[in-house]
């Protein structure tokens, strides 16, 4: 997936957290977040408020590991201010690097964090973003070819057979399920099995 790293680098204040991870606790594993990720978010909001400088109308300015500052806007800043505090320290910090935030090339914006990513169709305002979690985010990035099978030299994300993601995640049973333009991965907690259906078939989660 080719992607342009959006990244504001400033001088707010670095906040101690353990190294990045693609995989990471979210709303689909339910109070596994570590206290840390909970620190560092509180710590990432205090920071947006006091960082100094302009700051763009409804952005949201956040703290990464490296102490780098990351600006959220438009759909996405939108879809954090109204996560809840419990979202908010489920997501942790966000990441930072190549493949961390941009625009996919089928449009969508994203900004990935240490327990989920945060997506939108566009970054026009008024476009519904959702948050897509832990395991169910991990089968959507896999490679895939057109079929949905994992394949090397497929497509991942919102540019892979599944397409962007259309809901947050929902819970029926205690299963977790979120939906995308092609498809939906289910993740069940209680056997931790995750499955993926694109265009009707069921597929390998990887």
């Amino acid at each position: 997936m080719k992607q342009i790293v959006r990244r504001a680098t400033g001088g707010a204040a670095a906040v101690a957290l353990a190294t990045l991870v693609l995989v990471g606790c979210g709303d689909d594993e339910n109070g596994e977040t570590a206290d840390a990720a909970s620190s560092a978010v509180a710590g990432a909001m205090s920071d947006a408020t006091g960082t100094s400088g302009e700051v763009e109308p409804g952005s949201v300015e956040l703290t990464a590991a490296d102490g780098s500052t990351v600006t959220l806007t438009g759909p996405i800043a939108a879809k954090f201010q109204a996560a809840t505090d419990q979202q908010k320290q489920d997501l942790g910090a966000p990441m930072t690097g190549e493949d961390a935030s941009g625009t996919s090339d089928s449009g969508v914006v994203f900004q990935q964090f240490e327990g989920g990513v945060i997506t939108a169709q566009n970054a026009d305002e008024g476009t519904p973003a959702y948050i897509t979690w832990g395991k169910i985010r991990d089968a959507w990035n896999v490679n895939r070819d057109e079929s949905g099978m994992p394949s090397e030299d497929g497509e991942g994300g919102s540019d892979g057979p599944l397409g962007a993601a259309t809901s947050d995640e929902t819970d029926s049973d205690g299963v977790k399920e979120s939906t995308f333009e092609n498809g939906t991965i289910t993740w069940d907690p209680a056997t931790d099995t995750v499955e993926v259906t694109v265009n009707g078939e069921v597929v390998p989660a990887e």
